[in-house]
């Protein structure tokens, strides 16, 4: 099966095609530090072809969730590094997602701050937890032009540490309606600056970040993260197609190692559309991710569709999901319930196959 050959990403072998997605748990301890209960989830989950770690803030004001990890100060760095050291030790490698939420998330996370965004348009019809309960998202500010080189330094001092911090790649998270997907998608950006109206001005930011971290990774270490039909968060685009060629064409001009699409349906026409587009343009590796079982990753494969797929559901509750594949052995049931805590319930106490 092709899952479990051998993949060429960037100037790096990966020993399989079977990837952990990104999956925010919120398990940092309370200055945003991974912990030791950090390193041995994603030791316990080192087989696969590489672990992506969670969106990761780039910025102290930049907290969404919680219990989120950062990469802005020394102290992360020292943190991830012990989970780095873990991993590699176990025979893993491991890319660290940069992540800033622009306007999804709230000022009572972030010390009271307005959240920004790409426009002053606020998350509609929803809420979010804060510490004094579930609130609506509130209507962010629009970063000035001036203030836009800033938050890319923040992203490039983020791939700084994560370099210190031992990691093999970094992936600049474009999707799910955070910040660099505000300004990608036209429902939410408006502006009138040159990072609004076309495609080319939209992608400007997304751009300048993933030079600026390529400039500290080398182009080959760097994969980036959309997902072009998604509507969390109240996003939407009018032309998705034509998004993901643009982008795809920008990151083979620039060497980026691979290109991470979450899709809402793999199988969806639609968004199998944008997996031929992103093939046609783009020469790095091709991730997918959403919906997959062991069948649809291989046809897929098979099919060129792909070179990796992410799985996160499967992988939370399958720490040794490469070996339950390669056995087509019963999968464990993911507890929706424990997802998020701060213990290791729900997160590294399912169990792995019995030793043959």
């Amino acid at each position: 099966m092709q899952l479990f050959t051998p993949l060429r990403v960037g100037d790096l072998t990966l020993k399989n095609r079977i990837f952990m997605a990104p999956l925010t748990r919120v398990r940092a301890d309370d200055n945003h530090v991974a912990t030791d209960l950090i390193a041995e989830h994603y030791r316990q989950r080192a087989s696969a072809g590489l672990n992506i770690a969670e969106a990761t803030m780039v910025a102290g004001e930049a907290r969404a969730f919680g219990l989120e990890p950062g990469i802005y100060s020394d102290a992360h760095a020292a943190g991830w590094k012990k989970v780095t050291d873990t991993v590699h030790a176990a025979g893993g490698n491991m890319a660290l997602q940069l992540w800033h939420p622009g306007r999804a998330t709230h000022q009572d996370l972030n010390h009271g701050l307005q959240p920004v965004s790409s426009s002053a348009k606020g998350i509609p019809d929803d809420t979010i937890h804060t510490p004094s309960g579930k609130q609506p998202y509130p209507t962010p500010r629009a970063l000035r032009t001036e203030e836009i080189p800033g938050v890319v330094e923040q992203f490039r001092l983020g791939a700084v540490r994560a370099k210190a911090a031992g990691f093999d790649f970094v992936e600049v998270h474009g999707a799910h309606g955070y910040l660099i997907d505000q300004f990608l998608r036209d429902r939410v950006n408006d502006r009138t600056d040159r990072y609004g109206g076309s495609i080319e001005n939209r992608a400007r930011f997304l751009f300048e970040i993933l030079d600026a971290v390529s400039g500290v990774f080398g182009a080959a270490r760097v994969g980036l993260r959309l997902s072009p039909y998604t509507p969390g968060n109240g996003m939407h685009d009018s032309n998705p197609a034509a998004l993901v060629e643009h982008v795809a064409r920008g990151l083979q001009q620039r060497g980026v190692a691979y290109l991470h699409l979450r899709h809402v349906k793999h199988e969806a026409p639609h968004e199998v559309e944008l997996a031929r587009i992103a093939k046609r343009n783009f020469s790095g590796a091709l991730i997918r991710n959403g919906g997959y079982t062991r069948e649809s990753a291989e046809a897929d494969l098979q099919a060129g569709l792909a070179d990796a797929i992410a799985f996160g559901l499967k992988f939370i509750a399958n720490p040794d999901l490469p070996e339950r594949f390669a056995q087509n052995a019963p999968l464990n049931e993911v507890d929706m319930k424990t997802l998020y805590g701060r213990d290791a319930k729900g997160y590294n106490d399912y169990p792995a196959l019995a030793a043959r």
